[in-house]
């Protein structure tokens, strides 16, 4: 977990740079984020994450789970297959 924090710290800072007008300290952010990146396990796609969702909303529909409490539902069976591997930013869209 810290190093995925320290990762995304270097992807912000490098956006932050980049439009501050800093390129030589985005380039360097960016470089960083991308060698922290390594040590990390392989994200999900977009496509995986989706499949991973539909199962838990239908699983929380089976349950009863209806309305805007779904979303807490689905969220308790999706996070633990997920950690890792998506950041909840992604999971929540």
């Amino acid at each position: 977990k810290v190093i995925a924090k320290e990762a995304k710290k270097r992807r912000e800072a490098a956006e932050a740079f980049a439009q501050g007008g800093r390129t030589e300290q985005a380039e360097r952010e960016k470089a960083e984020g991308e060698l922290l990146d390594g040590y990390l396990p392989k994200q999900l796609t977009d496509d995986e994450l989706n499949v991973i969702v539909a199962s838990a909303v239908e699983e929380a529909k089976a349950a009863g789970a209806e309305g805007p409490r779904a979303m807490g539902a689905v969220m308790k069976i999706v996070n633990p297959k997920v950690a890792g591997l998506a950041e909840g930013g992604r999971v929540a869209a």
